[in-house]
């Protein structure tokens, strides 16, 4: 199941790891990706610590932890092609992956219909 936050990261959980990326909406809004600063592998974060960065030509957007844990890899393809993140952004795109997560956490995270609620909030 994948869980959302209003600064549009989302985190996918099976079983011990958690999968981190942003969401579709963000990539739609952000127009073609041309680079990407990736997490350091094997880093401790706390919710809300600043991960990574991500440019297009239009914008940019910080990504922030959506979930406390370790960083245990990271999407490298992405260094090479960062367009993979408009592409596919909640598949291929994916930007990290991690474990010793805080479940706990998800309770602050919103699920995809929640999440689909909220984007048409943002409209009005």
């Amino acid at each position: 199941m994948k869980y959302y936050t209003e600064d549009h990261i989302w985190v996918e959980i099976r079983g011990e790891e958690a999968t981190v990326g942003i969401s579709s909406h963000a990539a739609e809004e952000m127009g073609d990706i041309d680079y990407i600063e990736l997490p350091l592998e094997d880093e401790d974060v706390i919710v809300g610590d600043e991960i990574g960065l991500v440019e297009s030509n239009v914008d940019s957007m910080e990504i922030y932890a959506p979930i406390s844990g370790t960083i245990v890899a990271v999407n490298d393809e992405l260094e090479s092609e960062p367009a993979l993140i408009s592409d596919s952004p909640e598949e291929k795109g994916w930007i990290c992956k991690m474990t010793n997560i805080d479940d706990s956490e998800l309770d602050d995270m919103m699920d995809s219909t929640f999440y689909r609620k909220y984007l048409r909030s943002l409209k009005r």
